[in-house]
């Protein structure tokens, strides 16, 4: 029996508007993922001047849970790491937009953060009107729509006022094609035996398991239903899926990190790759992932990528 991940999903779309030139770069996730925890930080923490994991309300907390996600004392998996995955994606246009004042923002929430919804608007809101990149640009929070699958976008937040979102869902996975083609939209950072993978050492092995991971441990950490599947076998047979056409290239790319007061290499894939092998066993979470993306830097928006084939509608989260 294919095991479906159980992975409950709210995506919101924040619409700002800004005076003049917009002066951040064209894939500004890096600035607004930043200028968001800043702000979550001031909305949320009550505590001053104490590391969060040194203080007693880091388990009811929003910021640490959102923007830190420490592994909890008993967990049976991560146990020698820092941080858990993320329940969030932030997703930025990929390209400038001439002749416009506004910018759409994409949030993809994940399981039990949604609760947390009031919290990342008025974290949002608070990080344009403080101002972003080194001009300090302001960034007006116009509104706020909630984007769901089955049905037209809900505006659930203008003039301060929030109503009821609806709840999480869970993706609907269509048909399996028989061929699909997948675009890497942001650069995706994938390791391979110790080393990033570049357009010589990709394979779908390394994609797909690393995508299995980051759904699996979504999952787990996020919400109550982790995923119950033979990982084992999954990652053996996708050693034998081969990729038919591949026209991927490496794009260097760097962002300033704040914290460490340095530049950060963050480059990775991007491009297409097209699938023609059986492809059921893979496909849910092939489907999934282009909510959660995958690899490394996702809360940042990288690793984004869609899902082209004859049978399916356009992807747009």
């Amino acid at each position: 029996m294919l095991a479906i991940p159980e992975l409950p999903i709210s995506s919101f779309l924040f619409e700002f508007s800004f005076t003049g030139k917009n002066q951040l770069p064209a894939y500004s996730g890096s600035a607004w993922r930043g200028a968001f925890g800043h702000a979550l930080k001031q909305t949320v923490c009550v505590v001053r001047n104490t590391a969060c994991q040194d203080c007693m309300l880091k388990s009811s907390c929003a910021f640490p849970y959102i923007f830190e996600t420490p592994p909890p004392p008993q967990t049976e998996k991560m146990r020698l790491y820092d941080v858990a995955p993320h329940p969030f994606v932030i997703k930025t246009p990929l390209q400038k937009q001439a002749d416009t004042d506004l910018v759409n923002i994409g949030v993809n929430l994940f399981g039990k953060s949604y609760r947390y919804l009031p919290y990342l608007i008025h974290a949002f809101e608070k990080a344009g009107q403080q101002g972003m990149g080194k001009n300090r640009q302001v960034f007006t929070l116009n509104a706020v729509k909630q984007i769901q699958t089955r049905q037209a976008a809900q505006l659930i937040y203008h003039n301060g006022q929030l109503t009821q979102p609806a709840l999480p869902e869970l993706i609907a996975i269509p048909n399996c094609p028989q061929e699909i083609r997948i675009h890497l939209e942001t650069p995706l950072r994938i390791k391979q035996d110790g080393k990033n993978c570049n357009q010589e050492r990709f394979t779908f092995a390394a994609f797909f398991g690393t995508l299995l991971r980051r759904i699996s441990m979504l999952t787990y950490f996020h919400t109550d239903t982790p995923l119950v599947t033979d990982f084992a076998a999954l990652t053996a047979q996708s050693k034998s899926v081969r990729i038919m056409e591949q026209q991927l290239a490496w794009h260097d790319w760097t962002r300033y990190s704040s914290r460490q007061q340095t530049k950060m290499a963050m480059g990775g894939l991007l491009g297409t790759f097209t699938l023609q092998d059986d492809l059921q066993a893979f496909w849910p979470y092939l489907w999934l992932g282009q909510w959660t993306h995958t690899g490394k830097g996702t809360s940042m928006g990288l690793g984004a990528y869609r899902i082209e084939a004859a049978s399916l509608p356009r992807f747009q989260d």
